[in-house]
């Protein structure tokens, strides 16, 4: 699967996951000051776990391991979609682009999951 790719910032999906943080520490910086600990945090972490895990991912050898990091991004970008649900309806946030940003990552993710799948059972 990473015949093509030789580090995992070459990955469309790594790079689309990687924009996606940096717009969420942009905009998480406007969020007001009493978010710090809250949500501006929790937003954050999830965001920075998703790229996090898809590069701990890329270098793993074992299928399983491969998948198992990806699968724990794609449960950060489902955590990352609720925050911005959440940070529309509190008003901090009416970025649309984050919402279709956030979805692109999600189908390629799944995409690039499903190749490595298919890798496991042509083995």
């Amino acid at each position: 699967m990473n015949d093509k790719a030789k580090d995992f910032t070459e990955l469309i999906v790594w790079q689309k996951a990687h924009e996606f943080v940096l717009n969420i520490y942009k905009i998480s910086s406007l969020f007001p000051k009493v978010e710090i600990y809250g949500l501006t945090s929790q937003f954050r972490r999830a965001a920075i776990s998703i790229p996090a895990n898809i590069a701990e991912g890329f270098v793993k050898n074992g299928v399983a391991d491969k998948l198992r990091y990806y699968n724990i991004a794609e449960g950060s970008i489902h955590e990352c979609k609720y925050y911005l649900i959440l940070a529309r309806d509190l008003g901090y946030v009416e970025n649309a682009d984050l919402f279709d940003l956030i979805d692109e990552v999600s189908k390629l993710l799944g995409s690039y999951s499903s190749k490595i799948k298919k890798s496991l059972n042509n083995s």
